[in-house]
C-alpha cells in the first residue's frame, strides 16, 4: 500500500512510535492529533524495556538509539526482618535482563525520530470518531473514510484513525463501546527521588544501582529501581497495596491524584504503611520522595474486543490496558507500531491491514492481560507468607505465575 492519509489520535508514546512507522511504510500523510497544549507530563516517570525487546525493536526502527536508559541485572525480593538490619531480609533473588527509561526521555526521543512530514497537531482534543461506512449522507468515496470531529466543532476524514489514546480512547469507544477498563481491586502508588539524596540515609549511596528490589508485605509489594532522570540518576518507585479503606478514592471510574495533588490524608496512609510495613532503610528511602513527585491510581486493566474494523485501529494502552507487573507497556506499544508497519507493506488494502493487525496484536495483548493479572493476584491480592519463603519456594511460586509464559516483559514478535 502506498498513499493514504491516516490520524493518530494520541502523541505520547504509542502516538509517535505508530506515526513514525506509518510515514516511513509509505502512509502518504499521517496527522497526530494530540489533545495537550505543551509539552506532555512525565506520566509514571520510570518504565523498563526486557533486553531482548530492546534488541528487536531498534532493529526495526521502532526504539531510537541514544535515548537514555540505566542496566538492570537482577531482581532481589527482600522482608521486613529487624534481625537482619535496616534493609531487611534477602529471600529470592531471580535475572532481571531489563534496562528502565525515564517517561520523559523516552517520549523527546521518540517524539524527536517523528518525521517531518508527520504533521503533529498539539491542542486538537478529539470528542468523537465515527467507523467508516457509519455517517449518513456521504458519498461513496466518503463512506470508505472513518470520521474524527475535534473540539471545536470541525469533522475531518481519514482513511485510517489509529488510538493511540491511552486507557480512555475515543476511538475504541467508537470501535467497541462495550469494552471497558475494569477495577482490579487494589491501587499502584509512585514516586521518584534524586538518587544522590540517598546520601542521607548513610552507608552507600546506592546500595543496589544494578537491581531491581521489591519489598514484600501482607497484601502488597513494591519495586524500587534506578532510572536515568533529565538532571541526573533518580529512583524510581511503585508500591501495589488495598486502596484506604475510607473512600479517599475514586474507584468507579479510570482516575489518579496526578503528582502534587496528594491530599493530606493519603499522604498519612501512605506513610503509616511504610512505617508499618517496610525494613527501615527502604522506607526512610520512600520517605525521601517530594510530595509532588508522589501520587496514587487505582489499577484497570481491559481487553479490547477488537481492535481493528471500520478503518479504525487500536495500539498501545487504547487496545489493552496491561498490570504494570508485566513491566511490557512501552515495548508493547512499540510492537504494535511495528507490526502495523510491517502490516502496511504486506497488505494490498486496508481490510487486510486490519484483519491481520487484529490477529497478530489482539492475540498479543490479550496474553498480556491474563499474565499480568495471574501477577497481580499473587503479589497484591493473594500474597504468600512472604517471611517463611525461601529460595525454592519463591521460584516455585514464581513459575506458578507464569503458568508457562517464558517471563514478563513481553514476547518476542513473530517473524
Amino acid at each position: 500500500m502506498r498513499g493514504g492519509t491516516v490520524a493518530v489520535i494520541g502523541g505520547s508514546i504509542a502516538g509517535c512510535a505508530v506515526a513514525t512507522a506509518l510515514a516511513r511504510a509509505g502512509a502518504g500523510q499521517v496527522v497526530v492529533l494530540e489533545r495537550t497544549g505543551g509539552r506532555l507530563e512525565d506520566r509514571g516517570v520510570g518504565l523498563c524495556v526486557h533486553d531482548e525487546r530492546a534488541v528487536e525493536l531498534r532493529a526495526s526502527g521502532a526504539l531510537p538509539e541514544g535515548i537514555a536508559a540505566h542496566p538492570l541485572r537482577r531482581r532481589r525480593w527482600v522482608v521486613r526482618d529487624d534481625a537482619e538490619g535496616p534493609g531487611g531480609r534477602l529471600i529470592w533473588q531471580q535475572p532481571f535482563p531489563f534496562h528502565s527509561y525515564h517517561w520523559g526521555l523516552l517520549w523527546r526521543g521518540l517524539r524527536e525520530s517523528v518525521p517531518a512530514t508527520v504533521v503533529y497537531r498539539q491542542g486538537e482534543a478529539v470528542t468523537a470518531v465515527e467507523a467508516a461506512g457509519t455517517g449518513t449522507g456521504t458519498s461513496a468515496a466518503e463512506g470508505d473514510r472513518a470520521r474524527v470531529r475535534l473540539a471545536g466543532g470541525s469533522v475531518e476524514r481519514y482513511d485510517l484513525v489509529v488510538g493511540a489514546d491511552g486507557y480512555r480512547s475515543v476511538v475504541r469507544a467508537a470501535l467497541c463501546a462495550d469494552s471497558r477498563p475494569h477495577y482490579a481491586g487494589y491501587v499502584c502508588w509512585r514516586g521518584n527521588v534524586d538518587a544522590a539524596r540517598l546520601d542521607e540515609l548513610g552507608g552507600l549511596a546506592d546500595p543496589f544501582p544494578e537491581a531491581v528490589t521489591t519489598v514484600c508485605f501482607p497484601g502488597g509489594t513494591c519495586v524500587v529501581y534506578r532510572i536515568p532522570g533529565p538532571g541526573g540518576p533518580r529512583v524510581n518507585w511503585v508500591l501495589y497495596a488495598a486502596p484506604p479503606p475510607d473512600g479517599r478514592l475514586r474507584l468507579d471510574d479510570p482516575t489518579s491524584f496526578p503528582p502534587g495533588a496528594l491530599t493530606p490524608g493519603l499522604a498519612e496512609h501512605l506513610d503509616a504503611l511504610l512505617e508499618r510495613e517496610f525494613p527501615p532503610y527502604w522506607r526512610r528511602a520512600l520517605a525521601l520522595t517530594d510530595p509532588a513527585d508522589t501520587f496514587v491510581q487505582p489499577i484497570y486493566d481491559l481487553e479490547a474486543a477488537r481492535t481493528a474494523g471500520g478503518r479504525l485501529l487500536l495500539a498501545g494502552d487504547a487496545a489493552s490496558v496491561v498490570r504494570p507487573h508485566n513491566t511490557s507497556g512501552a515495548a508493547k506499544a512499540l510492537q504494535d507500531a511495528t507490526a502495523l508497519a510491517d502490516g502496511w507493506r504486506r497488505s494490498d488494502s486496508f481490510e487486510e491491514l486490519l484483519d491481520g493487525y487484529h490477529r497478530a496484536r489482539g492475540a498479543a495483548g490479550r496474553e498480556l492481560v491474563s499474565l499480568a493479572r495471574r501477577l497481580g493476584r499473587a503479589q497484591v491480592e493473594r500474597t504468600p507468607a512472604w517471611a517463611a519463603m525461601d529460595g525454592d519456594g519463591m521460584a516455585a511460586w514464581w513459575r506458578g505465575q507464569l503458568d508457562g509464559a517464558p517471563g514478563i516483559g513481553g514476547r518476542a514478535m513473530a517473524p
